[in-house]
């Protein structure tokens, strides 16, 4: 039995479908990300199980319990905001025990309560202070506490780390995985950030316009992207893409042949039509215009310290390649790039879906 199951669930404003029938299973003890651009339904679909708001119409089941139209205080369920709400008349120890008072959890087994959460999170010094004197990490951190203490049977996360700086982003994103490892509590995270998804999850669900594109793995969504709009979300360059046509036997894209696998020309051949021929930044590779698969001229040169990034003018568009380390072109310089055709992503133009 699936931990959390969502079926079928659709959410309209008037004739506005926020959800397109968003359907997820998630396993006990499972790490699932909700990731995609603003305005994709990623938090509207957390509001649904949580209870702030109702689906039009599906269901949402906790275990075998059914929750759809549960009220929020009956779903077993703490929620870590994107604000975190704590309440600034509270010393830190008040705020992560407040949940528990609600209950009428005995104040002895509150304070113990209190006592490890803050252990675990590494707050106890911190008990006597109230939310403003405390930073941004540190408020997060309370806020985590405050929903650990409870012990739910589900953690919900909304953005949780977009109001931090990115130094302090890496370190809490660290300090969450580190945190459901230990509790192995079944948890949903929604965020924007597809490091965050890609780091943190150990199932992602991609959403656009309400609906999921893809719901996997990591590994799985990276590798193998089952929409063009995945491909181009998840990765950092984005993929380089060319729009392609199959023109008596070859993929030609701005008059420019492309190397395709033979397994690859058979789908292309049978579906007819244009293709956008895909290739990750860090599969090209710098090499001799003379032995290249593409040239032409530097554009620009990114370096980030363990990488650069290089963008290259060539006759089929922009495309960047990621390389480790420093690089000793320079701009203007003629360059080659290669790459081998397992690492090719076909996607239908028509319909944006992967091809094969």
């Amino acid at each position: 039995m699936s931990a959390l199951s969502i079926r079928e669930v659709r959410k309209t404003f008037g004739q506005v479908e926020i959800l397109k029938g968003i359907n997820i299973e998630i396993e006990t003890g499972e790490f699932l990300i909700l990731v995609g651009p603003s305005g994709c339904g990623k938090s509207t679909l957390l509001s649904q199980i949580a209870g702030l708001d109702v689906p039009t119409s599906g269901a949402i089941l906790l275990g075998d319990r059914d929750i759809t139209h549960l009220p929020s205080k009956d779903r077993d369920i703490a929620m870590v905001f994107q604000s975190y709400a704590l309440y600034p008349n509270m010393n830190v120890a008040q705020n992560i025990a407040f949940a528990l008072e609600m209950r009428k959890v005995p104040k002895v087994e509150r304070d113990k309560e209190v006592q490890r959460v803050a252990e675990m999170l590494q707050i106890g010094h911190l008990l006597d202070r109230k939310p403003g004197q405390l930073s941004g990490g540190q408020r997060q951190r309370v806020a985590m506490g405050r929903a650990l203490a409870r012990h739910p049977k589900l953690f919900l996360f909304d953005e949780p780390l977009s109001n931090l700086d990115a130094k302090l982003r890496v370190e809490m994103r660290a300090e969450i995985k580190l945190l459901h490892q230990r509790t192995k509590t079944t948890t949903v995270y929604v965020t924007h950030d597809q490091v965050e998804a890609m780091t943190l999850g150990d199932r992602i669900a991609v959403m656009r316009d309400g609906e999921v594109q893809q719901f996997g793995t990591p590994d799985d969504i990276y590798s193998r992207p089952a929409t063009r709009f995945v491909a181009e979300f998840i990765g950092s360059p984005s993929m380089n893409f060319v729009h392609c046509a199959w023109d008596n036997g070859r993929l030609v894209g701005r008059d420019k042949e492309l190397p395709t696998t033979e397994s690859q020309r058979t789908a292309i051949a049978a579906q007819g039509g244009g293709v956008d021929y895909g290739v990750r930044p860090e599969d090209l590779t710098l090499c001799n215009p003379t032995e290249a698969k593409l040239t032409g001229h530097i554009l620009m040169l990114e370096p980030t310290g363990p990488e650069t990034y290089v963008q290259v003018d060539t006759p089929v568009g922009h495309v960047t390649a990621r390389v480790a380390g420093k690089v000793t072109h320079r701009v203007g310089e003629l360059v080659g790039l290669d790459w081998t055709s397992a690492h090719n992503h076909l996607f239908i133009t028509k319909t944006g879906k992967r091809l094969g």
